[in-house]
């Protein structure tokens, strides 16, 4: 025999070992024998660079011509196109074209997978293969063990009494069991399919075998998209009863798929879905279809809301048309990087189908169905928009308090805005341009008596038929600052408006009756045009100062605004469709127009006067503040002019916005926060004679471990002229504490104090780590005027990589 050995310094070139086909094998057996990387053999060569060099360190290289062996002893290091091996001995044998790693084995994969073994021994062709003792982590962080593991035919590979889990290793005690993992006879992984099939296997829970299953198949962990069964969820309904859900996932391409599911409720039957999604190179698309035919409709009954016995939900008794559903559709595409297109459609057989079966995408409380197109370039921001709002709720078609039929079609609406990036005359110019249509099928008005009992229509919320609306503004400004600090933003702005109107007769009559309740003139005009010009001042003077741990800075404001008074308005001539929601707080005491939308303009003369404030301290605390009022100067007081909605009405005093008299009443806002997570704020409205409160709002959060709580307080005084004949007070509260590490128990609740009902409440618990997310949830809701309770229990279970069970979502979104 014939023996040499070479002594190195651990960086001993490659080029003499027989065959390179060995070391690739060599650093393919890593890459082989871990069935989460879900890859061909063939693959093997594209993870090596063409023309990579292969390095060999180790502290003694031993050739046998006799043997035919290359052997590499000591600190053994082997790294290859970004692939290293690490091994105290490595042993090729050119008769038998086998390759043997022994001693602390470990393969880096240039993918990041990680292979520890104490024994590989596999062919050079790589079809098979034998490991002893192999751990594996997939860069998905999930973990391989076996005692041993063999590959058969270059497509399976083979795990013998395996261990397979998601959960990472704990760092202190590395021997303890894992939240959960499963422990197979046989854990085999297909490289042809990218499945890992489970035999006699057990699932453990912290450590306790939970369940025996006998066999069953994963996807491989890497595979994202694969046909099969997903986990099941299920839920409880007071109305539908238990709900089972089964979805079956269709794989048909790498661009499109289809998830089919059955949904079975012991109340109500079978429940089918179907979703089809498709991507394409500029955007993607959603289809989803859903039905059922109802067993039970008499569940939805309500009586003691509806006289005739029956909401949308329902039928008679009886009745064979009991078969709800709905098609809803959503897309998104880029035309171009500055030009999107897209849609949100969303068609039922009812109203409030898809928030009952809680269709997911599609169960908000009022989903807006709309096709836009948007484009925003530098400066430039243009979006036009058809839209449809669908409120989904109970009531009957047809009830005086239904508001679904009631919402119009925006055919379209658009919003265009520019700002010239050069400067005019040192200040800057801006242009908006807002334009929108209106048909409406259903007039929608509301019927009250505060002040004149029998009245009839006291607000028109909306017109039947059509309106139009075309705006076009302008604004320029700019800011000088004095050297005392002083700064002075004069402004200018000029607002055009034309409008046409086509009213049907019961809109008219709604009107008149109207015009007579709120003492105003009926004015309705079929078209007109209209301008606002404003020239306004405004002044800032900032002042800093330092006090020992803390600075501050406080900063008193001023504005004046002079313009015309505003047309058209105090003989209910202009429909008010964008500017109903009207609220005077401190976040709106310095706006130039202080109404919501462009259907009116605030007009006359007015000053804005106040102050803001706000404190920072070195130990980490921060405030904040700001207060003021609001003057009428001169002209028409825009807030005392009524409108259809009755914005700006004022009958024997009852005005409800704090801005109908020429002096406002006070708006503030004092908040703070600290590094410990405590927050918190009170803002308001206060008569401006007698400081009564007309608004407020309290909040207060803490935000730490292990409890975490929060309150909220609001009051909003009675507002006849809308309909609230009462005061409203609110109550809301929220807690969350953690148990132990990863437990935590949380809950809310909103109490009315004027109606003594707790509208909603829930309560939940909560487990999560890095690997396991549990979560149960029981919540009720009530109806204010019925006192109707609506109870909903839900639960979920995420184990990663394998799937979620229980509830689709959580039946307690505001509890988190």
């Amino acid at each position: 025999m014939r023996e040499a050995a070479l002594r190195s310094h651990r960086q001993a070139g490659l080029p003499r070992l027989y065959s390179a086909s060995a070391l690739a094998c060599l650093l393919a057996c890593g890459v082989l024998t871990a069935p989460a990387l879900a890859q061909d053999v063939t693959d093997v060569a594209t993870k090596v660079p063409s023309g990579s060099q292969m390095l060999l360190a180790a502290d003694t290289l031993v050739y046998n011509n006799d043997n035919q062996t290359v052997t590499a002893i000591g600190g053994v290091q082997i790294d290859y196109g970004g692939n290293k091996l690490v091994a105290q001995r490595v042993v090729y044998d050119r008769n038998t074209k086998r390759l043997v790693a022994s001693g602390n084995v470990e393969i880096v994969n240039s993918d990041g997978t990680k292979i520890n073994s104490q024994h590989i021994d596999i062919t050079d062709d790589f079809a098979d293969g034998f490991v002893n003792a192999l751990r594996v982590e997939t860069p998905e962080k999930a973990y391989f063990a076996a005692e041993s593991a063999e590959r058969m035919g270059g497509v399976l590979t083979t795990f013998h009494n395996g261990v397979y889990t998601a959960c990472e290793p704990c760092e202190d005690k590395p021997d303890k069991a894992p939240t959960w993992r499963i422990k197979a006879r046989k854990i085999i992984w297909n490289g042809e399919k990218k499945t890992v099939r489970f035999e006699n296997a057990n699932f453990e829970f912290f450590g306790f075998p939970l369940a025996y299953l006998p066999a069953f198949e994963i996807a491989d962990p890497t595979v994202k998209r694969k046909s099969g069964f997903l986990i099941p969820s299920i839920g409880y309904n007071n109305r539908l009863g238990v709900g089972v859900k089964v979805p079956y996932y269709f794989a048909l391409s790498p661009t499109y798929d289809l998830t089919v599911t059955g949904s079975g409720y012991t109340k109500q039957g079978f429940l089918g879905e179907a979703e089809w999604r498709q991507r394409f190179n500029n955007g993607q698309y959603t289809l989803k279809l859903a039905g059922i035919n109802q067993q039970d409709p008499g569940a939805f009954r309500d009586f003691a809301a509806f006289p005739g016995g029956y909401n949308v939900n329902s039928g008679p008794a009886g009745d064979p048309n009991k078969f709800r559903g709905m098609m809803g559709t959503k897309g998104q595409f880029a035309i171009n990087p500055r030009w999107d297109f897209g849609w949100d459609i969303l068609l039922q057989t009812d109203k409030n189908f898809s928030r009952t079966y809680t269709i997911e995408g599609y169960n908000d409380a009022v989903h807006q169905s709309s096709v836009y197109l948007t484009g925003l370039n530098d400066r430039n921001y243009f979006d036009v928009r058809a839209m449809r709002f669908q409120v989904q709720e109970n009531t009957p078609d047809g009830n005086v308090a239904s508001r679904s039929d009631k919402q119009p079609w925006v055919l379209p609406s658009l919003d265009y805005a520019y700002i010239p990036d050069m400067s005019v005359a040192g200040g800057q110019l801006s242009f908006n341009v807002n334009a929108r249509v209106i048909r409406r099928d259903d007039l929608d008005q509301a019927y009250f008596t505060p002040y004149v009992p029998g009245s009839g229509v006291q607000r028109v919320r909306g017109i039947e038929g059509e309106s139009g609306r075309l705006t076009a503004e302008a604004e320029w400004k700019r800011t000088f600052t004095t050297d005392g600090g002083l700064q002075l933003t004069p402004l200018l702005a000029l607002q055009g408006d034309v409008d046409y109107l086509n009213a049907s007769s019961a809109s008219l009559t709604a009107v008149n009756q109207m015009a007579m309740n709120v003492g105003a003139a009926d004015d309705m005009r079929s078209s007109f045009a209209r301008y606002m010009a404003t020239a306004g001042l405004e002044m800032r003077w900032p002042v800093l100062f330092s006090m020992a741990g803390s600075s501050h800075i406080v900063e008193p404001m001023a504005q004046v605004f002079m313009r015309p008074n505003e047309q058209y308005v105090g003989g209910l001539a202009v429909p008010n469709e964008d500017a109903q929601s009207f609220v005077f707080d401190a976040t709106t005491l310095f706006e130039r127009d202080k109404f919501s939308g462009y259907d009116r303009v605030e007009g006359g003369s007015r000053a804005n006067v106040g102050f803001r404030y706000s404190g920072a301290y070195d130990n980490g605390w921060s405030t904040n503040a700001i207060f003021g009022q609001s003057y009428q100067l001169g002209g028409r007081n825009s807030f005392n002019s009524p409108d259809l909605v009755n914005v700006g009405a004022n009958v024997d005093g009852a005005a409800n916005s704090g801005l109908e008299t020429s002096t406002s009443d006070y708006v503030g806002l004092v908040g703070f926060s600290s590094p410990s997570g405590f927050s918190g704020s009170l803002s308001g409205r206060f008569d401006e004679q007698t400081f009564e409160v007309r608004r407020a709002e309290v909040k207060a959060a803490y935000s730490g471990l292990p409890v975490s709580l929060s309150a909220k307080y609001a009051f909003i005084q009675a507002q006849p002229l809308y309909g609230f004949t009462t005061d409203r007070h609110e109550v809301t509260l929220g807690a969350s504490t953690h148990l132990a590490e990863n437990w935590r128990v949380f809950g809310t609740g909103t109490y009315d104090l004027q109606q003594s009902v707790l509208v909603k409440d829930g309560v939940g618990f909560a487990y999560n780590d890095s690997c396991f997310t549990y979560l149960m949830t029981y919540s009720e809701s009530r109806d204010i005027n019925t006192k109707e309770v609506s109870q909903n229990v839900g639960f979920n279970l995420s184990f990663r990589t394998l799937g979620d069970f229980g509830s689709s979502q959580s039946s307690i979104d505001s509890i988190q």
